[in-house]
């Protein structure tokens, strides 16, 4: 059944993405973003993507007048709720901001989703909320204990929204735990373009293979890996943004809160995610290794077989693909 949705982060990596996957399923979407770390520029894109006009509203989520006005001018069913600030390193040193941005942005956002009594609300969580794992793969019944400001900022959410399905049984909540997004559209017109330095591993190497910058960083190569650097579950934002039509689809048949985990469920460390874009790009990544960054852990991925078994979902995307699709967006931006 098609809806009318609020993405709220909208203009940004993932949000983006969902929207185009959102709309060519024949929903109707309005993007809502404070603009902070992107631009305004995709709404061009974004038309020519899926061959309609998208509505954009710039504001903060803490403004819940108006959210509240663009809710009602919408007649909005629905909300998916990506907007935040996401850098780990920066969480640390600026926890106060990572609170009022989160926190009291979800909180503004779901006071003014009352006022409308409206009842179907996704929320873009993380895989931080786990912490140092127990055991691996993570499956949604680990339990919770994130290390930083931004993992906390993540759970109190998530706890928030139990708290709220626990109080009306017409709320149809779903928090998706995201492993590591990366990857473009096909299109090459869109994909992860950060202001300033990249916190994020897929687009530094991108920036490093076009000549941007000289050289990657690569943070301990002694973790007890299979080559003693991280491991991540990398997730196409592709497979990722389906992931949140799934969800929506679930929902309808489905109240109360749910928590699913959005990752392929293998694991691939740093070097081999180097390797893989070098093949991909035809060139070679000088990488220096340096010493540990604080808050990393040697390894994690997912086990994503509720997702596959509720949502009917699971990644279709491979890493080449991952890579690949990155380079063809980042040759498109130079």
């Amino acid at each position: 059944m098609a809806e009318r949705i609020l993405i709220t982060g909208g203009t940004g990596y993932i949000g983006s993405h969902t929207a185009v996957v959102l709309s060519q399923l024949g929903h109707d979407i309005v993007l809502y973003d404070n603009l902070s770390n992107s631009s305004d520029a995709i709404l061009d894109v974004l038309q020519e993507i899926t061959g309609k006009p998208i509505p954009f509203v710039k504001g903060d989520i803490r403004d819940t007048d108006l959210v509240i006005h663009t809710l009602k001018s919408h007649n909005i069913d629905a909300i998916i709720h990506f907007a935040g600030l996401k850098a780990v390193g920066e969480s640390v040193e600026k926890p106060l901001d990572y609170f009022a941005n989160n926190i009291q942005g979800a909180i503004s956002l779901l006071k003014a989703l009352q006022t409308q009594s409206i009842n179907t609300f996704i929320f873009s969580s993380s895989a931080t909320v786990y912490g140092e794992p127990q055991y691996l793969p993570f499956d949604e019944e680990h339990p919770t204990n994130a290390l930083t400001p931004y993992g906390r900022s993540k759970k109190h959410v998530e706890e928030i929204l139990k708290d709220l399905a626990s109080s009306n049984p017409a709320l149809r909540i779903s928090c998706l735990r995201y492993f590591n997004p990366v990857g473009a559209h096909e299109s090459g017109l869109i994909g992860e373009n950060p202001k300033g330095k990249p916190n994020n591993i897929m687009p530094f190497i991108a920036q490093v293979a076009i000549g941007d910058r000289e050289e990657l960083c690569v943070f301990g190569d002694d973790y007890p890996t299979s080559d003693g650097t991280g491991v991540r579950d990398y997730i196409h934002v592709m497979d990722l943004a389906e992931g949140h039509a799934s969800s929506l689809a679930f929902l309808e048949n489905n109240t109360g809160w749910h928590a699913f985990n959005l990752g392929s469920g293998t694991g691939f460390s740093v070097l081999e995610l180097i390797h893989a874009f070098e093949e991909e790009a035809n060139c070679t990544i000088p990488y220096r290794i340096i010493g540990r960054r604080a808050g990393d852990i040697a390894e994690y991925y997912s086990n994503p077989d509720k997702a596959a078994k509720l949502l009917g979902w699971k990644t279709k995307r491979n890493l080449n693909e991952m890579c690949s699709s990155t380079w063809q967006f980042q040759k498109k931006l130079n």
